[in-house]
């Protein structure tokens, strides 16, 4: 009975092995084919990744390529590899110096209207923005309603009106009526409305106006440090926005003295175009290298504080 009994139980024992090992198999096939569809996907996404960098990237190639070549050799050479003599120092030397210098004034009235005109874009929505999330008063959801639907206008519906404005008070032709107009950024504002929200506890404001802390050294000196993430990414918006404005300096402007770049520089191209105008292609392609270097700068200068908020939030409190 005892021999029986062992071998019965030895059975048993096994049988529910089996069984054990049986409902695991399946188990095992689904993690491996779920595992070979995460790898399928993996490599989808990275062709389809790689074909978006290449897209994003062939042009500035281009125009890198071909910032090397002389005029003829534009004309004369395959578009994307380098030919002839490498003319880099040589167009950068001609862009500086043509027409006494066109281009270098035209680069500072860029930075003038970027210093002032996107610098105080971001300043003024930090302060609208913060307001608004983090103080009561009446009239609140009317302002929210009237940033929505300014942020739903697009610039270029606006450009006429501001013109015709701007004519009237006598400012075109003049830098105000490009910083003017480029101190207003309700995204911007929207964008720290939105930050703001979350990344300013209301508590740390409590304490500090316990402690005896006005609301502009609060401001100042705890929430700009907090809202600094924030602050960079509407930063960069507006400069790109403001260095790449054309439409409203083109009706704004009628004299070459305050042109920005990017009016200039179409002006230079449409000179192959008029009579007795001279094509000055290679200056142009190579001011054009010129032109995104320093938002180039700007950016990977500035995406230090991006990663610096990457975690904000992740944390419960």
């Amino acid at each position: 009975m005892t021999t029986e009994a062992t071998v019965t139980e030895a059975i048993t024992t096994a049988r529910g092995t089996e069984r054990r090992a049986g409902s695991r198999q399946p188990r095992l096939h689904r993690s491996v084919r779920r595992g070979s569809t995460v790898q399928r996907r993996s490599i989808l996404l990275t062709i389809v990744m790689g074909l978006l960098a290449l897209y994003a990237l062939l042009p500035l190639f281009w125009l890198l390529v071909n910032s090397t070549k002389t005029q003829r050799a534009l004309f004369s050479s395959f578009g994307l590899w380098f030919s002839g003599d490498f003319a880099l120092w040589d167009n950068i030397v001609q862009t500086l110096t043509y027409h006494d210098g066109e281009f270098v004034r035209w680069f500072g009235n860029t930075l003038l209207y970027v210093v002032v005109g996107a610098g105080g874009a971001t300043l003024l929505a930090t302060l609208a923005g913060y307001a608004l999330a983090k103080y009561d008063f009446p009239g609140r959801r009317a302002v929210f309603a009237v940033v929505l639907g300014a942020v739903a206008v697009p610039g270029t519906a606006l450009a006429v009106p501001t013109f015709l404005m701007f004519s009237q008070l006598g400012l075109t032709n003049t830098p105000w009526a490009i910083i003017l107009p480029s101190l207003i950024s309700p995204f911007g504002l929207y964008l720290i409305w939105v930050y703001a929200s979350d990344a300013v506890p209301s508590e740390l404001l409590e304490a500090a106006r316990i402690d005896g802390s006005g609301e502009f050294r609060t401001f100042f000196t705890v929430s700009l440090r907090l809202l600094a993430p924030g602050f960079v990414t509407v930063l960069l918006f507006t400069i790109v926005a403001t260095w790449n404005n054309y439409f409203l300096p083109l009706i704004m402007l009628s004299e070459s003295t305050w042109y920005p770049l990017t009016v200039g520089l179409n002006s230079w191209n449409a000179q192959a175009t008029t009579a007795g105008g001279e094509a000055i292609y290679h200056l142009v392609i190579t001011g054009s290298l010129l032109t995104i270097v320093p938002i180039v700068v700007a950016f990977l200068f500035l995406q230090r504080y991006w990663q610096s908020g990457l975690a904000a939030g992740s944390v419960k409190q």
